[in-house]
């Protein structure tokens, strides 16, 4: 596939306008189809300021510029997705949703033409079900903001034919973008991996060790993490990210190492949904004072090392179910979410006993699941094995 095929992008918001504007980038013809004209005006708008922006910055000219948006078109009919090569779905994290929409797609579209879903947590199986001919369904999954994000999951179902994966996959590398391939398990790879990264830090609140404004400076001070756990859930949503950990949760038989947080329930429920609610775990009200976090070291490790563990046990425990390979999963999480460094390589430099001992400790102290060690740990332990 190439820049003769023109490409579909179902939904308008933040993401489908990203991917529009990265397909764009690419040389392709894009249709954009929304049910809401005043969604489709706002993208309109926004895709004109970003351009704009970019022109300033040098980054782009502005006959690039022009280009980019008039490859771009705006539809509310699904007919105009007729001659696309592919069409990638960004709308609401619903799975009958999304499987209403690929079955009036699929009627629509040309006999060779791939449809992928955008899905950030959701079974690609599932909206695969919905159409006559599943094997042309699979997930691709951008990261927001798309055009910035270098990062997108490619995740084929048990019925995707071995040629659309070749085909979807060799398209967006050709977008310049990372490619990772990742089983259809729920979460994939990043949202799979990152959930101890939210999960730890609101059991180390609740449980009183410390408030949000310490946790967060431990994992960006001591852990050379960009944002920490309560600064990024604020910046997702508060109402995103429970979503998704309840998915998670949800689909994988209500494992305990996913269960969501009755904080962040609580959270959602009173409106506190972060920046775009203007207050979440902090107040982001003008001229308001963030919280002075309770800078000793010693405490600050030991945030750090137990999110640290529990992070690295879902990625050995990721590879040990074959959901990606070690070179995968670590890309994944240093392109996807600006991990500082892989997990599995993090887990070499530490000491794969070091990591286990502190796990087996959680689990005896806790007697919880939620901290049982990997069975890739153990073994790796065994043998004095490293990751790389």
């Amino acid at each position: 596939m190439n820049t003769k095929y023109k490409i579909g992008v179902i939904g308008c918001g933040s993401m489908g306008s990203g991917i529009a504007q990265v397909a764009s980038t690419a040389g392709h013809e894009v249709v954009v189809y929304d049910t809401n004209a005043a969604a489709m005006e706002r993208a309109k708008a926004n895709l004109a300021r970003i351009m704009n922006r970019l022109v300033e910055k040098g980054r782009v000219t502005d006959h690039e510029a022009a280009a980019i948006q008039a490859r771009i078109q705006f539809h509310d009919n699904f007919d105009s997705f007729s001659d696309c090569g592919l069409v990638i779905e960004a709308i609401i994290e619903n799975l009958e949703i999304k499987q209403k929409v690929f079955a009036e797609l699929e009627s629509r579209l040309g006999a060779q033409a791939i449809l992928a879903s955008n899905t950030s947590s959701l079974s690609i199986a599932s909206i695969a079900s919905a159409c006559q001919r599943p094997e042309r369904v699979i997930g691709i999954h951008f990261f927001n903001p798309a055009p910035l994000m270098p990062l997108v999951e490619i995740v084929p179902s048990v019925s995707t034919d071995d040629a659309v994966l070749s085909e979807a996959r060799s398209l967006i590398d050709s977008w310049k973008k990372v490619t990772v391939l990742a089983k259809d398990t729920p979460g994939f790879i990043v949202n799979r991996l990152a959930r101890p990264f939210y999960g730890e830090a609101l059991r180390i609140y609740e449980e009183g060790v410390a408030d949000f404004a310490t946790i967060d400076w431990a994992m960006k001070t001591l852990g050379g993490f960009r944002m920490g756990p309560f600064q990024l859930m604020d910046y997702i949503g508060n109402d995103i990210n429970f979503t998704v950990t309840e998915t998670v949760f949800k689909e994988f038989f209500y494992d305990p190492r996913y269960k969501p947080s009755f904080t962040q329930k609580r959270m959602m429920e009173a409106g506190r949904l972060g920046r775009k609610s203007g207050k979440g775990y902090y107040d982001y009200a003008e001229g308001a004072e963030p919280p002075a976090p309770n800078e000793d070291t010693a405490l600050g490790q030991e945030i750090f090392h137990r999110i640290l563990v529990m992070l690295i046990n879902e990625a050995a425990d990721a590879l040990f179910l074959n959901i990606a390979t070690r070179e995968d999963l670590d890309l994944a999480m240093t392109k996807g979410v600006n991990y500082p460094k892989g997990l599995l390589a993090w887990a070499d430099e530490l000491g794969i006993e070091v990591v286990l001992k502190q796990l087996e400790a959680l689990h005896l102290e806790y007697g919880e699941d939620r901290y049982r060690p990997s069975p890739q740990l153990r073994r790796m332990a065994r043998s004095g094995a490293k990751f790389f």
